[in-house]
């Protein structure tokens, strides 16, 4: 039952991470997932499982307010699908205790990927006009496949590179990447259900993850209004960032022991520089406003 609750916990918290930023659902519930102790494959079946109602949901509501571009939706959701499927069987023929020290390593450098994009992406302007070219084909399938490895990143690869695109509307980047996100965690649920079979899938921690962020979901409507995205980012990838290197500092013994308070200490002081940064840089930008 202790079990159920936290993972009920970890959907309400991703869904409302990625209600409020339109990404990092999939990063942020499998690093905790991995944080308590699930295999890799069997943490990224079972959020990718749950996101395709949550991302159905999503692309519905963008549908509706108009928020997609049909386009980019098409030119990320083939090559995503087949990324995401290829990734997933992939990562289902890896033991799970050996793979799982990189799995943690790209969520951990994803982490602060995260934390770069809301402190030095939002007003990133390049010279390009119009739609995304054909350059978009290669991304999805790029962001597919480490989606399904990494068990996220779908969002935290393809939104930044779009909304550095100038042409296109902010709210229609964030639209066609989670209308297109559907597509990737169907494809990664039947990559994975074809490697590791039905019975390796708990479905009620499947079925507990996706009451979660149901649950979370007009919460994080309401919570967007109230956090700034910007701080709401850092958050995010400092979290990344901590229970990722909790896995790393107990999986590898490269580091001694007694230099693991050290290295929390580090990137506590990193992460808290950082929010403080975000807001500095805005009440900045407000004042020259």
């Amino acid at each position: 039952m202790q079990r159920l609750i936290i993972l009920a916990f970890i959907g309400f918290v991703a869904q409302l991470i990625d209600g409020s930023l339109g990404m990092a659902y999939g990063v942020t519930s499998t690093s905790l997932l991995l944080m308590f102790g699930i295999a890799p494959a069997v943490a990224s079946a079972s959020v990718h499982i749950a996101e395709v109602v949550t991302t159905a949901a999503a692309g519905v509501s963008h549908w509706k307010f108009g928020n997609i571009d049909k386009i980019v939706v098409k030119r990320l959701m083939i090559p995503g699908s087949i990324g995401a499927f290829t990734g997933a069987c992939f990562l289902s023929s890896l033991k799970g205790e050996a793979v799982k020290p990189f799995i943690s390593a790209f969520l951990f450098l994803l982490g602060f990927y995260v934390i770069y994009r809301f402190l030095f992406m939002g007003s990133v302007r390049k010279k390009h006009t119009g739609k995304p070219g054909t350059w978009a084909i290669p991304l999805g399938l790029f962001a597919g496949f480490f989606d399904s490895t990494g068990g996220g990143g779908w969002g935290p690869l393809t939104t930044p590179v779009l909304l550095s695109h100038k042409g296109m509307e902010a709210r229609k980047v964030i639209g066609s990447v989670d209308t297109s996100e559907f597509a990737i965690a169907v494809s990664a649920s039947l990559g994975f259900l074809i490697s590791l079979g039905f019975q390796d899938i708990d479905w009620l921690w499947v079925g507990v993850l996706m009451i979660g962020g149901i649950v979370a979901a007009p919460i994080a409507a309401w919570f967007v209004r109230v956090i700034p995205s910007y701080l709401l980012g850092v958050l995010v990838g400092g979290l990344i960032i901590t229970t990722n290197t909790q896995t790393l500092l107990s999986t590898v013994d490269i580091i001694p022991e007694i230099w693991h308070y050290a290295v929390y200490g580090s990137l506590s002081v990193f992460w808290l520089s950082c929010l403080a940064w975000a807001i500095r840089k805005k009440k900045s930008e407000r004042d020259k406003s």
